[in-house]
């Protein structure tokens, strides 16, 4: 970790229906799209038991700073190829009604991550 470094953890919650929807975004396009911007990915997950289990996506992005990581979406955001996707992907309605994003610091008792 260097300094300034932040972890994001995003929490979406799925429009109901759509999790296969936004998994195969996300592994088609929003991963290579998110490379692109400086965004790395620490992993993903769903959850194991119902309701979450249809209903969420969580996942941990690292960006270099705070700062960074507003530059970051603003540049995702932007992005005519994201927001293609975006508009295709959604054509039969909304994949996600929300997203809770929280942005983290590690401890200093933390174990380190890659």
């Amino acid at each position: 970790m260097t300094p300034g470094t932040v972890y994001e953890l995003r929490v979406y919650h799925v429009a109901p229906g759509k999790l296969g929807e936004l998994l195969a975004r996300f592994r088609d396009h929003t991963i290579e799209l998110f490379s692109r911007h400086g965004m790395k990915l620490v992993a993903f997950w769903t959850p194991v038991d119902e309701p979450q289990k249809s209903e969420m996506l969580i996942y941990i992005l690292q960006h270099p700073s705070r700062e960074a990581a507003t530059a970051n979406w603003k540049a995702f955001q932007d992005d005519p190829e994201w927001k293609s996707v975006k508009e295709k992907s959604e054509a039969n309605g909304k994949l996600v009604e929300k997203v809770d994003p929280t942005y983290m610091e590690l401890t200093d008792f933390s174990p380190r991550l890659k």
